[in-house]
């Protein structure tokens, strides 16, 4: 901007300001190029005159204001220097004004504000909508229906500085606190409104179908006034909401108008139109009478909130050519629960499942499974496999090892931090042997050449069509507790890799068996900034579920 200002003739160049004030003396007044203090993008292209005012006198003023050629902010060339005509170079006010517009445009709308500061000339460039277009087209993506604006008496740069740039914050991936459940929150600009949209999984158990997606709250512009805010929950259409920024990462909504959630039948009526679309069946439908009280119960806990809820931002994972698969989000089987929505990520040589939405007894944020990725399973025959006990037998023996090699390394920390550090010989040779060693097992392991695969005898499955065939199996554990998320603890499972975007997870202590099909949806605004950042998520939805 200082460049700008310079070449203006109003920057803070010494030089500058002599000639400014010597001019100003000669007119007896302000010029045209009065520098502007506004810093708001909703006032970088109005106020301080409208469209039939200008800066200080009349009409004539502005006329010879504009005819005015301001010097730029540098000596003077020298003769030669100068143009055919023996003048000095133009200065940027005497570029054409369509060709400023293209420069203004080419610009972040957040800089457009500063620009407005220079002086009245490029404030009133600035209120020309055609940058502001650009602005909401390469920076939302908002690219319909600008043109017809004008009929609302709404323009470009209102939808930019009152809509877009205003809520810019609430976009993207978020997780409400509703309990142990969670949810699944993506707020995007879809035309001229932001909409926030619930995600739910398919009906239990078709893992493979589509997402389900439902709007809770929508934020648009009328006449030119306050963008407006409405609730989108219950049955009788949008009506007046409320949206509060509570701090970095988290914002909250309210519904003004509850009793648009109500319906005529009361609560009956409700919970069985909340039925349908939660689970896709009637009470009668569900013969588990421990299902039936879970399915009750959510609904008495998820309806009291009325929309009234606060949300914390969620990133999904980084990936790495090395990842075993692109990591992401996947539904996933979980018994009388329904189907769950966990988000899988690759640390090392561990991979994290970490639950987005959740259950009384595996609360959203926790992590619901680990995948050891240095310690593959292989697998018996398939007539081997139908045997539980021996597929038990193999995973316990991982297990032990397991326990063996944590033991060892944290006996080698003690004695490390016992003893001054010292560098034995040919100790970085065998270092790099065995890291050479580890990737070489990695690059096997990673290899595409599939197995039969069953699941033993007496193992249960929500779903039976589960793929016959797997890339390769890896010890895991998996998070187990009581009601109310009582008595953690983490038991020994097998994880399945089935394909790029199906894997599994075998329970021992449950016999039970969980599918997990990967979330085929473009998500916006969702890439986590760094890992670090990442990581931090984790640690924080975890630690509000615990």
């Amino acid at each position: 901007m200082a460049v700008c200002a310079r070449l203006c003739g109003v920057g803070p160049a010494r030089g500058c300001r002599r000639r400014g004030a010597a001019r100003e003396q000669r007119r007896g007044g302000a010029g045209d190029s009065e520098p502007d203090t506004d810093t708001d993008p909703e006032e970088a292209g109005g106020g301080g005159g409208g469209s039939g005012s200008g800066g200080g006198g009349g009409g004539g003023g502005d006329e010879e204001a504009a005819a005015e050629r301001i010097e730029g902010g540098r000596p003077a060339p020298h003769p030669a220097e100068a143009g055919p005509a023996g003048r000095a170079p133009l200065s940027l006010l005497e570029l054409p004004p369509e060709l400023l517009v293209q420069i203004f445009g080419s610009l972040p709308g957040t800089d457009l504000p500063s620009l407005a500061r220079v002086c009245t000339t490029f404030r009133r460039i600035l209120r020309t909508d055609t940058i502001w277009r650009r602005r909401c087209r390469e920076e939302y993506g908002v690219c319909e229906n600008l043109r017809k604006l004008e009929i609302t008496g709404v323009s470009c740069r209102d939808v930019y500085a009152k809509l877009l740039h205003r809520y810019r914050h609430i976009l993207g991936l978020w997780q409400p606190d509703i309990g142990p459940y969670g949810g699944l929150l993506n707020v995007v600009v879809d035309g001229l409104f932001i909409i926030g949209w619930m995600y739910l999984p398919p009906h239990d158990p078709h893992v493979d179908d589509p997402m389900r997606f439902k709007p809770l709250f929508r934020i648009h512009l009328m006449e030119r006034k306050c963008a407006t805010v409405e609730c989108m929950y219950g049955h009788k259409g949008p009506h007046n909401g409320h949206i509060q920024i509570v701090k970095k990462d988290e914002f909250s909504t309210k519904c003004n108008q509850t009793d648009h959630h109500r319906m005529s039948g009361g609560r009956q009526e409700e919970f069985r139109t909340w039925l349908r679309e939660e689970w896709g069946r009637t009470l009668e439908d569900i013969f588990h009478e421990h299902m039936q009280e879970l399915i009750l119960m959510k609904f008495i806990y998820t309806s009291q909130y009325d929309n009234c809820l606060t949300y914390r931002r969620i990133y999904l994972p980084p990936s790495s050519p090395d990842d075993l698969i692109k990591p992401g989000l996947f539904k996933g089987t979980y018994g009388s629960h329904g189907l769950e929505i966990v988000m899988l990520s690759f640390h090392g040589k561990k991979a994290k499942g970490t639950k987005i939405t959740g259950d009384p007894n595996i609360p959203a944020g926790q992590q619901t499974v680990e995948i050891d990725l240095a310690h593959p399973l292989q697998l018996p025959d398939v007539e081997n496999l139908r045997d539980f006990s021996e597929l038990s037998r193999i995973v316990l023996e991982v297990q032990e090892q397991v326990r063996r090699e944590e033991q060892e390394h944290r006996q080698e920390e003690e004695e490390t931090a016992s003893q001054p550090a010292a560098k034995p010989l040919g100790g970085e040779g065998a270092e790099g042997e065995e890291t050479a060693a580890g990737a070489e097992g990695t690059t096997q392991d990673k290899a595409p050449a599939s197995q039969p695969f069953v699941l033993p005898m007496g193992v249960i499955s929500r779903n039976e069509d589960y793929p016959r065939t797997c890339r390769i199996c890896y010890y895991g554990t998996g998070l187990i507790a009581g009601h109310g998320f009582t008595s953690p603890e983490r038991t020994p499972g097998v994880f399945v890799l089935f394909d790029d975007d199906r894997f599994g997870f075998i329970w021992l202590e449950l016999k039970s068996f969980s599918l997990y099909s990967r979330i085929k949806v473009s998500f916006q605004n969702a890439e986590a900034p760094s890992c670090e950042a990442f990581d931090e998520m984790l640690k924080n939805i975890q630690s509000l579920a615990t």
